[in-house]
């Protein structure tokens, strides 16, 4: 059996690839698990569990909740809220356990089951290893040591949730946003109530699109990965930006009072001074991937502050910052992590606070924005060769040093082995377009004769 757990949980087409019975099974190998780890010991075990909306959330819910108390762990019912809701209310309520249901920006059909730790912290991968192990033996059979009479776990509504996480937000935020209209973009996603009501109290005037979710429509033509309507939103009601979540809101990116996008990169600039301005940018650094444009190393550099730079992945810059102790990291695509406030990359916190340094500075997200300019990026898949090889091929590093001496300091090459297929990715940026694509079509083309 391949790896169910990737870097975000267990995914796949609900009711097809993740069942019920799967649900069931890997809620109560993790208790089992955590219990082993003694995770539990000395007191009866609590879990979170929360979902978006997805309608196959609603049966996952149920299968989930099941196994976990079956196994003896009480339950904590959220409902419906983002991704880092459940992880700070994990940690908030001392529970041992946080289970997410959602497939993130993924299309409707899909969901997933991604496990908190006490303290709202991703699981380890030891952790989830044995998990999976554990499923896999009794899922063939091997039977479980269940509770019975008092020892079953208690299931509940935990309705104060909302609340306590929208009071969590504001909390976070360095100054209100009166004065400033909003156009907010839920993807018809698990922040379809809670991100107007937090931009509300916090005093902005707010605009909402795809906050309608009726468990079919999540991601569909909206939100992050379609930012289209929001742009024209925007522009449509005069407002100073937008802010356009994904379906489980652990991400946002942003648009300004043109209409024009603002990407991770831009907004973790952003973020980056206004902390450093407060004090709040630990040893003035912050995290980001080898993905991220090269427009925003060269503004950190101009600004003095340090770039640390990981694998893709915001599990690697999460990683990056606990061990360090840094304040704020994220990618490209808008998982920004503010570790005073959050375990995990929060969309609402994130569009909040860079809310608050339009509010604060006076200025336009358009001229904040500009502290760094994106340089054009081209990037070209090149399937069916052999990945194993990029770092040992003579030829493939010969091409590359020639493309790096041809685009100098304003330009940057980065070729990347998938994780999962058998291709590569080619990355190439420059101060010009033309000369990105001319670069990286030539190294494509390197790329399919040394390792196809």
């Amino acid at each position: 059996m391949g790896r169910l757990f990737g870097t975000d949980g267990v995914r796949g087409v609900a009711n097809a690839d993740l069942t019920a019975e799967m649900a069931l099974g890997l809620s109560v190998a993790a208790a089992h698990v955590l219990a082993e780890s003694g995770t539990f010991e000395g007191h009866r075990p609590r879990a979170v569990v929360g979902r978006d909306p997805r309608a196959s959330g609603e049966f996952l819910e149920a299968a989930v909740v099941a196994g976990l108390a079956s196994a003896g762990v009480d339950v904590l019912l959220v409902g419906v809220l983002p991704t880092p809701a459940v992880a700070y209310l994990t940690g908030e309520l001392g529970a041992d356990l946080g289970v997410m249901l959602s497939a993130s920006h993924n299309a409707m059909p899909d969901n997933g089951i991604k496990f908190f730790a006490r303290g709202g912290h991703k699981l380890a991968d030891d952790l989830e290893d044995r998990i999976e192990s554990v499923y896999e033996e009794h899922r063939t059979g091997a039977p479980w040591d269940r509770p019975t009479g008092s020892g079953v776990g208690r299931v509940r509504a935990y309705e104060e949730g909302f609340d306590r996480y929208v009071a969590h937000l504001l909390g976070a935020l360095p100054n209100r946003l009166d004065g400033l209209k909003v156009v907010l973009d839920e993807a018809h996603g698990a922040a379809a109530r809670v991100s107007p009501e937090a931009f509300q109290r916090a005093g902005a005037e707010v605009v909402t699109i795809g906050a309608e979710p009726d468990g079919l429509n999540i991601n569909d033509g909206c939100g992050s990965t379609h930012l289209d309507k929001i742009k024209a939103a925007v522009v449509e009601h005069g407002a100073d930006l937008g802010i356009a979540h994904d379906g489980d809101a652990d991400r946002c990116l942003a648009v300004d009072h043109t209409g024009a996008e603002v990407d991770g990169d831009q907004i973790l600039a952003v973020l980056a001074l206004a902390m450093r301005e407060r004090s709040a940018l630990r040893a003035e650094t912050v995290v980001a991937t080898v993905m991220s444009n090269l427009g925003f190393k060269l503004a950190m550099e101009r600004e003095g502050i340090r770039l640390v730079q990981t694998a893709v992945g915001d599990r690697y810059v999460l990683e990056e910052m606990k061990e360090h102790g840094f304040a704020l990291g994220g990618e490209q695509s808008g998982h920004v992590i503010i570790l005073d406030h959050a375990t995990t990359g929060d969309g609402t916190l994130t569009g909040l606070l860079l809310a608050a340094r339009v509010a604060q500075s006076g200025r336009t997200l358009r001229e904040l924005a500009a502290v760094m300019e994106r340089l054009p990026q081209v990037l070209i898949n090149v399937p069916d060769v052999d990945r194993t090889r990029v770092g040992t091929s003579a030829e493939l590093s010969t091409a590359v040093a020639d493309a790096e001496r041809e685009l100098g300091a304003t330009g940057r090459v980065l070729l990347r082995p998938s994780g999962t297929e058998p291709l590569v990715r080619v990355m190439v940026e420059a101060a010009d377009i033309e000369q990105a694509r001319s670069v990286a079509g030539r190294l494509a083309d390197v790329v399919k004769s040394a390792l196809g």
